[in-house]
């Protein structure tokens, strides 16, 4: 199976990390340069089978080439209105509105309310804000000359939840194939590993849904116990630190490969 990877990721330090681990393998894979709205996906191959990995928009891009296998699993499923119907309070936001950025938010005096992008991930980080704050980081955003924000973006708007520590999950075939942390708060020790209670957690939530063939699953624990936080699109999703790149890629090469 080929693997085409977008070069120009500034935000993805592993990127070559991904690339050592698929010489060592000795895939294939070809590195390109993607501008969206510039250029289509362009790249020399007799096989269709091929996996890209990227970012969001590169991700949403391949999506259309649909003679590639798997190429890319973006969309669908992955948005919160689509798979919250099956993992319903196991997700950590609950009770989710859903606006644009320009839309006025119902806040009380003193609220603090968690906000997302919700369809692009990487328009902003989600974070808890306070009234005050999200309105000097809305004209930020929009002000920003390398965002082109209209203000019409949607956004995830749900009461703020505690999370002690985070991890990423790896799903292919509906088995876990990587899980890693990436997050702890300041009164959390750090673990090496995810407890078999998470991955326990984990593995009901693939058996209630599968976004898709591939996808990956972010985690975290709660004062109510493992919560999901969120899903994201595999062809996307950044590596961390300590995630095994390389299990990641052997999985997605026996799983895909024609």
């Amino acid at each position: 199976m080929l693997f085409l990877i977008q070069s120009n990721v500034i935000y993805d330090p592993d990127r070559e990390r991904l690339c050592d681990v698929l010489n060592e393998l000795g895939l294939p894979y070809k590195a390109i340069d993607y501008v969206p709205g510039v250029t289509n996906i362009e790249v020399e191959t007799t096989s269709n089978n091929v996996f890209v990995y990227g970012s969001v928009l590169m991700a949403k891009e391949a999506a259309q080439y649909k003679k590639w296998y798997p190429g890319s699993f973006y969309g669908g499923n992955h948005l919160y209105a689509n798979h919250s119907s099956f993992y319903v309070d196991n997700m950590i936001n609950t009770n989710v509105t859903i606006s644009t950025i320009n839309d006025e938010i119902d806040w009380k005096e003193g609220k603090e309310l968690f906000i997302k992008p919700y369809q692009v991930a990487k328009l902003f980080t989600g974070r808890v804000f306070n009234q005050s704050e999200w309105e000097d980081f809305k004209y930020e955003l929009k002000n920003n000359p390398y965002k082109n924000i209209s203000g019409n973006e949607l956004i995830q708007i749900s009461m703020p939840r505690k999370i002690f520590k985070e991890a990423r999950l790896w799903v292919i075939g509906g088995q876990i194939v990587e899980a890693s942390y990436y997050k702890f708060s300041e009164e959390t020790l750090f673990e090496k590993t995810v407890p078999p209670e998470g991955i326990d957690f984990a593995k009901r939530m693939i058996k209630l849904f599968e976004p898709a063939e591939a996808f990956v699953m972010d985690i975290g624990y709660t004062e109510l116990g493992w919560k999901i936080v969120e899903i994201n699109c595999v062809n996307s999703s950044g590596f961390y630190p300590n995630t095994n790149i390389r299990s990641i890629v052997n999985a997605l090469n026996i799983y895909f490969k024609k």
